[in-house]
């Protein structure tokens, strides 16, 4: 199985940003561990601040990989193109959150994403990666 976990503008700062909404665990040691805990699963990460790296990302692995988990972050609110990009694509995509978006101000409560997407997480902090791997394996 080959599942690719795509994150989107400053989940790049996992671990110094916001800790008491994200935590205190960087991203790429919390992959690692993912990496150990998933040994069947040929897992990679990809991360960008930048919307179009996001959109040709999806485009390269989205007819080759059997999942996508894609936290787009702020850009899950207002990119049409990340949301037709998954539209686009064979493979089954994810949508993550780290945080509890509903929770959060009223226009993170909209997604360009879920409607595309095989299923949504949020809330269930760096758990929920663990969370959607497992709903694909």
């Amino acid at each position: 199985m080959k599942l690719i976990i795509i994150n989107g503008p400053n989940l790049n700062l996992l671990g110094k940003r916001e800790p008491e909404i994200y935590g205190s665990e960087t991203f790429e040691d919390f992959f690692r561990d993912l990496q150990l805990k998933f040994t069947n699963v040929e897992l990679s990460y990809f991360q960008s601040n930048i919307e179009g790296e996001l959109i040709d990302k999806l485009h390269e692995v989205g007819f080759d990989y059997d999942g996508i988990i894609l936290n787009a972050a702020a850009y899950t609110h207002t990119s049409v193109a990340i949301g037709d990009a998954v539209k686009a694509i064979n493979a089954p995509v994810i949508e993550l959150h780290i945080s509890n978006t509903h929770a959060r101000e009223e226009f993170r409560h909209k997604s360009f994403i879920a409607s595309a997407a095989k299923g949504v997480l949020f809330g269930f902090g760096l758990k929920g990666y663990e969370l959607a791997i497992q709903s694909f394996i």
